[in-house]
């Protein structure tokens, strides 16, 4: 009996374990992608309608912040439309880090300073929107990495220069 009471205690560890574990493998992840985000959003210096400061907060699930749409079987961000909100900033190389990320759609603010070469590390990046903004400076030799998974990619009405 003793044997039975032991190995059940051993068992209901070693579950108990393995579920803490998985939950906080699960949200590292989403604090990736939840840190991402907000450095993002402190690139950010004018937001004129006040939807980040007040909708982007860590007291509320980032699935649920305002152009925040997440992929149902992981969790993760899967695309990011800020598009025509009249946001003045950077565009943060932390957006880089959303490995899941598909759609990105920044078009028609007014973000300034060069495309960070991180986004051309999104892998899984099908579409690319930041046509009508102010960004400068050369579009990297690295986007041509993304030729194949890249379906659309719009980047007109900037300032860029070069080839």
């Amino acid at each position: 009996m003793t044997k039975l009471s032991s190995r059940l205690l051993f068992l209901s560890l070693s579950l108990n374990y393995y579920f803490f574990t998985c939950l906080a493998m699960s949200r590292k992840n989403i604090t990736t992608d939840e840190f991402s985000l907000l450095a993002f959003k402190s690139s950010i210096t004018l937001d004129p309608y006040d939807l980040m400061v007040h909708n982007w907060s860590t007291s509320s699930s980032l699935c649920n912040w305002v152009g925040v749409t997440c992929d149902e079987q992981h969790g993760r961000v899967h695309a990011l439309n800020l598009s025509n909100m009249g946001l003045k900033g950077t565009i943060s190389p932390q957006l880089g880090s959303l490995s899941f990320l598909v759609h990105l759609d920044l078009q028609g603010n007014a973000f300034t300073g060069e495309l960070p070469q991180s986004l051309f590390r999104l892998h899984r990046l099908k579409m690319l929107n930041l046509s009508n903004n102010m960004l400068s400076g050369t579009i990297p030799q690295t986007i041509s990495n993304f030729f194949f998974s890249l379906e659309e990619i719009h980047l007109a009405h900037n300032s860029f220069s070069g080839i």
